[in-house]
């Protein structure tokens, strides 16, 4: 076995943005004559789909919401998103970012990203910090229906590597995912997938008993030595979820 892929998720992964979303997610709840999101709702809503966010919230206070309502919510907030970006002189992005990113790169592996945040968000803050180049392969909350804790997304991005790269031969378990959240690492472990959980979102502890490796900043990740256990005859045994 060895690595051939790194899936990166994007918010609390690439970029410190999700105060920015909380805050969208709130104004626009009250532009319909909605709450605002309760503690345990914020929380409940950490790595997983806007769509999937705006729907329970929305069903939590008894509004019925068909897809055409949900999609207008989704892009009034990209929008929204999009105005408090450029109020921003330098992107929020994690420290480590663009060295982690390099080192894939060196080593020949396979970039690819996976997040429930729309499209439209996602190419934004890339062009902008100028990683664009690096990700051919995005899977975003627009291309599927479904919200991490469930696989499909990281499952649509193996096949969507496999199309760029037609002798790769990926399989699910010759990937690594860098994840923050427990939906996210969920996911990627559902995908049969090894993890690594980054505390920029919770705490390290809390992510250790769930993840293959946990480093408190990206910069903390030894991707050679994770190679090395990928190149083991046997995978790292999967550890449970959070």
């Amino acid at each position: 076995m060895s690595l051939k892929a790194v899936l990166f998720d994007f918010n609390g992964v690439i970029i410190n943005d999700e105060p920015i979303h909380l805050q969208l997610i709130d104004e626009i709840l009250i532009e319909e004559n909605l709450q605002p999101q309760r503690v345990n709702e914020r929380q409940a809503s950490l790595g997983r789909s806007d769509r999937a966010c705006f729907q329970q919230l929305l069903a939590n206070r008894g509004r019925v919401a068909n897809e055409n309502y949900l999609t207008q919510l989704l892009y009034r907030k990209a929008q929204a998103y999009t105005v408090e970006l450029e109020k921003i002189e330098k992107l929020p992005l994690y420290p480590g970012v663009e060295d982690l990113i390099f080192q894939v790169r060196s080593r020949n592996l396979k970039l690819g990203l996976v997040s429930g945040a729309i499209r439209q968000e996602i190419e934004l803050v890339l062009h902008r910090a100028k990683l664009a180049e690096h990700f051919k392969i995005i899977v975003a909350g627009d291309d599927i229906t479904t919200s991490k804790p469930e696989p499909d997304g990281y499952l649509l991005a193996v096949k969507r590597l496999n199309k760029e790269y037609p002798d790769l031969n990926l399989q699910p378990h010759e990937c690594l995912a860098i994840e923050d959240t427990p939906a996210g690492i969920a996911a990627a472990k559902r995908s049969h997938m090894q993890v690594v959980g980054v505390a920029n979102t919770y705490p390290f502890h809390m992510l250790q008993r769930c993840c293959n490796w946990t480093v408190d900043y990206l910069s903390d990740l030894e991707l050679e030595r994770v190679q090395k256990v990928y190149s083991q005859k046997q995978p790292q045994p999967s550890a449970t979820e959070c």
